[in-house]
Formats: structure tokens, C-alpha cells, sequence
């Protein structure tokens, strides 16, 4: 199994020159790890898209953002997605990659234990960049405990 979708360079452009993330899969359940993840990422500087279908049709709110259906409706409303962070298991989360793709997103992430090879093999085809199988808390935590 190939590692080039942890690539270190691909990892930092994404953490660092990015500033709107569609989150897939955050509903607004406070236990969950989507929810805590997108926190952070606005505790980043980060801009989150919440994208549910069931939040969007009872009309939601995540962390202070309206809560979207899909990404094409995100990706419409609030323009350029720079990250399409996905939160879905491996077997369903393909489809956000080629849905990224065909919205224009500048990157794709894939949570820790999100791994879809042939997903990877064509987002990056299309010359989006793609991370999968990693969480951003975890690559800010390695930089913080490396600075100290």
C-alpha cells in the first residue's frame, strides 16, 4: 500500500494556504468527531461549509454557519471550496472526492481510517491534491509538540 496521499508538502498547502473547508458529514452532534474537528479548523482561521443533508432540510446552523445538502449547493452559495474535508467511511467517501472535483475544490481530505485508493487515483489525476487517512488536530498537535 502506497503512502503518497500523506504527503508531507501536500499536507502543509492544505493546513496552511486554505481558508474555506466544506466539512462532509457535520450535523451539528457536538460528540461527534466532525464537530470538533471543524472547531478546530475554525480555531485555525479556518472558514467551515457544513455539508448534511438531514441538517440542511431542518434548516441548521453548525458553528454559526448554514448547514448545506450537497456540495454543489455549498459550492453555489459561498463559491470557491478550498478543502472538501470528508468524514464518511471509506467505502461511501469516494463520491465526495469526485464531487470535489467537479466543483472546483482545490483539495480533498480524507479522516483517519478514510482510504479509497482508486478515489485517490483520481482526484489527484484531475490535478486536485488529496490527503487521506490523517486529521488536521493531529498534524497541528506533531507540529506543537516538534516546536517545543
Amino acid at each position: 500500500m502506497s503512502t503518497a496521499w500523506l504527503d508531507p508538502v501536500t499536507i502543509d498547502i492544505l493546513l496552511d494556504r486554505t481558508e474555506t473547508w466544506a466539512i462532509v458529514g457535520l450535523s451539528g452532534d457536538p460528540y461527534r468527531t466532525a464537530y470538533s474537528i471543524a472547531q478546530e479548523l475554525q480555531q485555525h482561521g479556518k472558514r467551515i461549509v457544513p455539508i448534511h443533508p438531514d441538517a440542511a432540510a431542518q434548516g441548521k446552523e453548525v458553528l454559526g454557519e448554514k448547514v448545506y445538502a450537497t456540495l454543489a449547493d455549498a459550492a453555489a452559495a459561498v463559491g470557491k471550496i478550498d478543502v472538501v474535508d470528508v468524514f464518511r467511511r471509506s467505502e461511501a467517501a469516494g463520491q465526495f472526492a469526485d464531487e470535489a472535483v467537479a466543483i472546483g475544490a482545490g483539495g480533498v481530505w480524507f479522516q483517519m481510517g478514510v482510504v479509497d485508493e482508486a478515489a485517490f487515483a483520481r482526484t489527484t489525476a484531475a490535478g486536485v491534491p488529496m490527503v487521506m487517512d490523517t486529521c488536521p488536530s493531529k498534524i497541528w498537535w506533531e507540529r506543537q509538540r516538534a516546536q517545543a
